[in-house]
């Protein structure tokens, strides 16, 4: 006879959402948004289980139909907060859904449209305060997004800019809430190269960020002068996007790489050898990052854009930044080695304080940027801001 107070062991929980670590990131690249309200994580889990890992096409179906469905949930509900929610994951689902597409399918222009009205509707539905600024930038404008929130100005204002593949109103999501939440007015902001400037003015990426977050410094204190403090987050490639503007732009007082990057080219240069490889050629991870490269730096080939990644490195750039400065890492990151983190550290010689926190596998903050854990980084991020500037 079986012992009934013997536990029987089973198969394990997973950790990975898909094999394929490209398609099993960005499946957790959503559900980070959940706990900011802007996913839900069982229908998330329905979607993804209907899609191959590679499908481009059943990756948008899936996205684009618990889009609708939050879209349809938005215009029966009664309830403003309700309603607000829905909109929100709407947003997130569109932005999704258009991810692994090619740059000129038509369906990434319904996504487009589809995400930023779902944003705007869902801040109106929730009641939140901001403002949409269009500031000039050489031969088109960049834009920007203000939260205030109320004391606002006697604390840091944090400006917040995404990397390599972000969006705007992503922003949002990922910090922006939080830092409003705890009392801190924000300022996120795209630049060259971007989902806004890319699409809609063809202005691809240039490594001289200082330029374009000047620009909107310039702007946003011109409108707000009562902000005297600016804390610069940039996430993923605004690893390296944000300490390079702090480092001709004295006005940033403090600057968090989250995650780590260093340096681009080293990160990109990788993929040379898989180019034109029967097999490593196709994978997800590849051909996405090679495709979008040249896409978003407006080169014509996937060297022409490993070759332009090779400026995006803050060695002999790093020792001009004067303010604090947080380093975030995941020890797992599939994408920035964690000895970049050493390598940055070396570099910043006139900095007035330099931190860096490694998360890692155990903990669950040890992908790319934490994705999935939220919460965990933040508590890191905000304790920083808090003790070096209140």
């Amino acid at each position: 006879m079986s012992d009934p107070n013997k536990t029987t062991v089973g198969p394990v929980g997973i950790r990975h959402l898909f094999e394929d670590q490209t398609y099993h990131f960005q499946a957790l690249r959503v559900l980070s948004d959940a706990g900011a309200g802007a996913a839900d994580i069982a229908e998330v889990l329905q979607a993804i289980s209907t899609i191959p890992a590679g499908d481009a096409d059943a990756w948008y179906d899936a996205f684009a139909r618990i889009a609708r469905v939050n879209e349809k949930l938005a215009e029966d509900c009664g309830d403003r907060v309700s309603r607000g929610l829905a909109r929100f994951r709407a947003h997130t689902y569109w932005r999704t859904a258009e991810f692994f597409l090619a740059s000129d399918d038509p369906r990434r222009a319904i996504a487009w449209k589809s995400q930023i009205e779902n944003f705007d509707q869902g801040l109106t539905d929730q009641a939140i305060a901001y403002q949409r600024y269009e500031t000039p930038y050489e031969n088109g404008v960049l834009k920007s997004i203000f939260f205030p929130v109320e004391g606002g100005e006697k604390r840091p204002l944090l400006v917040i800019v995404g990397g390599f593949d972000g969006t705007l109103e992503e922003l949002h999501f990922m910090m922006g809430k939080a830092a409003n939440e705890r009392g801190y007015s924000t300022l996120l902001y795209e630049g060259p190269g971007q989902s806004g400037p890319v699409r809609d003015q063809q202005i691809y990426f240039t490594h001289e960020w200082e330029k374009p977050t000047s620009a909107i410094i310039d702007d946003l204190l011109e409108k707000h002068p009562e902000y005297d403090r600016i804390i610069l987050t940039g996430i993923s490639l605004g690893g390296y996007l944000a300490p390079r503007a702090a480092a001709f732009d004295d006005r940033i007082d403090g600057v968090i790489a989250f995650d780590v990057m260093y340096d681009l080219g080293a990160v990109v240069e990788k993929f040379r050898p898989m180019i034109n490889h029967p097999v490593y050629s196709k994978l997800p991870g590849v051909s996405w990052a090679l495709e979008n490269g040249q896409w978003v730096f407006g080169k014509d080939s996937p060297e022409a854009f490993i070759d332009a990644a090779h400026a995006f490195t803050l060695a002999g750039v790093a020792q001009q930044i004067k303010g604090d400065v947080l380093i975030l890492a995941g020890e797992i990151d599939h994408f920035v080695p964690v000895s970049q983190v050493e390598d940055f550290e070396k570099a910043l010689v006139n900095a007035r304080s330099v931190e860096h926190v490694i998360f890692s596998e155990e903990s669950g903050g040890g992908e790319h940027c934490q994705v999935g854990a939220a919460a965990l980084w933040q508590a890191s991020a905000f304790d920083w801001i808090l003790r070096r500037f209140g």
